[in-house]
């Protein structure tokens, strides 16, 4: 998944960072309002993690400010304000959920996957492509029966593709989903990326899961599907 995280304290940016990098989420961050709403209704996220004390523009703006450009994304409040008032507000502007500082990594955890599921595209804990599975809750890869080991990057860019099964899916993309907004779109770390995925999920002689589309980008689909395109 990729998130925006919206929080002005670097010390808990810092520590909320690592911990969603940790289950291969790609992060950007915005330490004030103004920059927070730009990201928010520029760019695609799976999630925005949204405080609601910010310098510039306030949560509750940032929040409107998202929805009004007609953005569906989930949006998590965190406040140290726990009164009914102020979470009342937060979800009349648009917000999903509303969490309480201090909360445990794992609590936020639970409430980014409770807020996925309420999303169009349902998101499951287990995708299946042939015979490779990516299970979401232990970050693992079995392909025939044999764990196949990815970085955390490989392990979100496999989820991003399995999730769009049968769809061409472009670079541009890629970039955009997978990595965050301060990557260098002219750098060749998708192809490297897919190249290294193929190399790992197709170890044994297995057949290739993902094409390549001249032109186009990538498509992952059964080895039956992609004969179509002559891979």
């Amino acid at each position: 998944m990729k998130i925006l995280l919206v929080e002005d304290d670097p010390l808990i940016s810092d520590a909320l960072r690592l911990g969603l990098q940790a289950d291969t989420h790609a992060v950007d961050i915005a330490n004030n309002g103004t920059e927070g709403s730009f990201l928010g209704r520029s760019y695609d996220y799976d999630c925005v993690i949204l405080d609601h004390s910010l310098p510039g523009k306030n949560g509750l703006t940032v929040c409107s400010d998202i929805r009004g450009a007609g953005k569906a994304t989930p949006i998590i409040f965190v406040s140290v304000n726990g009164s009914v008032e102020t979470k009342v507000q937060a979800l009349d502007s648009g917000a999903d959920d509303y969490v309480v500082k201090p909360f445990s990594m794992t609590e936020l955890r639970s409430r980014i996957k409770a807020v996925s599921r309420r999303t169009p595209t349902v998101r499951n804990d287990q995708l299946t492509i042939d015979d490779l599975t990516l299970d979401l809750s232990s970050h693992s890869a079995i392909r025939s029966g044999i764990h196949v080991h990815l970085t955390r990057k490989e392990f979100a860019l496999l989820e991003y593709m399995m999730r769009h099964q049968g769809i061409i899916v472009s670079r541009s993309t890629l970039m955009e989903h997978v990595w965050t907004a301060d990557s260098d779109p002219f750098s060749n770390t998708v192809e490297a990326h897919i190249r290294n995925l193929r190399k790992k999920i197709n170890t044994g002689n297995k057949k290739d899961l993902i094409a390549n589309i001249p032109g186009h980008g990538y498509i992952m689909d059964t080895p039956q599907k992609l004969a179509r395109f002559g891979k």
